[in-house]
């Protein structure tokens, strides 16, 4: 067993593409992803959840805005040096209020495919 060093040019593209992200795999082992995703300005993505996995989100730079709940009513925003949890099956989608483009860490930890998307999430 070894420890493996990551750097930035070392990551790959991350899981399925979403318009205004930037997805970049850094780790990926049985039961785990992590990886740095980069959110466009005024970008909001399509409504979605990650199956079997729990996922951790660290913001390093920008804003993030998450909207969830029933008729996806309820809303975060996060700033840099804030941590979400999202369950596994949580419909939700993201987005960044910001002019400026957004920087996060995420890890996910479960088995199956990591995004599926959806229509929205349950009326309120």
């Amino acid at each position: 067993m070894r420890v493996r060093h990551i750097r930035p040019g070392d990551r790959t593209d991350g899981t399925p593409a979403t318009a205004g992200m930037t997805r970049e795999q850094a780790i990926v082992t049985d039961g785990m992803w992590s990886g740095f995703v980069r959110t466009d300005a005024g970008m909001t993505s399509g409504w979605h959840h990650h199956g079997d996995y729990d996922t951790s989100i660290y913001v390093v730079s920008g804003a993030l805005r998450m909207q969830f709940g029933p008729g996806g009513n309820d809303t975060i925003d996060a700033v840099p040096g804030d941590f979400l949890h999202v369950p596994k099956g949580a419909i939700h989608r993201e987005g960044n209020p910001s002019a400026d483009e957004a920087d996060l860490i995420v890890t996910r930890a479960g088995t199956g495919p990591p995004v599926i998307n959806v229509d929205g999430p349950e009326p309120a």
